[in-house]
C-alpha cells in the first residue's frame, strides 16, 4: 500500500511538473531587496564608462537574510550610479536563503524587480527535499520560486520510510 501511494504522488507530480515547471517556496520568508548588500572578493576591478564593477575569487554576496557565492560576479549599476541594477553571477553559484539552498551554473538577481533566474544545472535542497531543473526564477518579494525544464523531484522523507 505505501509504495502504491509513493508511486500515485510521482505519477501526480511527473506530469504537470514536467510539462509547465513547478511553483515552489523559497527562502521561509520574504527578502528584503531593500537592504544594503555587502560583497567581498578576492579582485574588484571598476569600469566606470559603463558604470560596472567586476568582483572575482571567492565572491561572497549578503542582503538581508540572503548569501549568493559565485567564482565571478559582476554588477552593474543605474545609470546614476546611485544604486545597483542587477547582478551577474557565473563559474557556479550558490544562493542561501532560510534553510533553502540552490545551485547553478548562473544567477541574474535583478534588484529592483525582486527577481534572481538561475539556470543551467539547477539543484535546489529545501531540508530532505531535492529539486532539479535547468532553470528556476526565484521571486524575492513573495518567496517563492518557478521552476522549468525537465524538473525532477527527489522527497527525501520517502526513502526513509516515513
Amino acid at each position: 500500500m505505501y509504495r502504491t501511494l509513493i508511486a500515485a504522488i510521482f505519477i501526480a507530480l511527473a506530469g504537470p511538473v514536467a510539462a509547465q515547471g513547478t511553483n515552489v517556496a523559497f527562502g521561509g520568508t520574504k527578502q528584503d531587496t531593500s537592504a544594503p548588500v555587502e560583497v567581498s572578493a578576492d579582485q574588484l576591478q571598476v569600469n566606470q564608462s559603463d558604470g560596472t564593477a567586476l568582483y572575482s575569487g571567492n565572491v561572497v554576496i549578503g542582503q538581508g537574510e540572503m548569501r549568493l557565492a559565485a567564482p565571478r560576479v559582476l554588477i552593474i549599476y543605474t545609470e546614476d550610479e546611485s544604486s545597483i541594477e542587477r547582478m551577474e553571477a557565473t563559474g557556479g553559484v550558490t544562493v542561501v536563503s532560510g534553510d533553502d539552498a540552490a545551485e547553478a551554473e548562473r544567477a541574474d538577481y535583478s534588484i529592483d524587480a525582486g527577481t534572481i533566474v538561475m539556470t543551467g544545472n539547477v539543484l535546489l535542497t529545501q531540508g530532505q527535499n531535492v529539486l532539479t531543473s535547468e532553470r528556476m526564477e526565484v521571486d524575492l518579494d513573495a518567496g517563492t520560486a518557478q521552476m522549468s525544464g525537465r524538473v525532477k523531484t527527489v522527497i527525501g522523507n520517502a526513502a526513509d520510510g516515513r
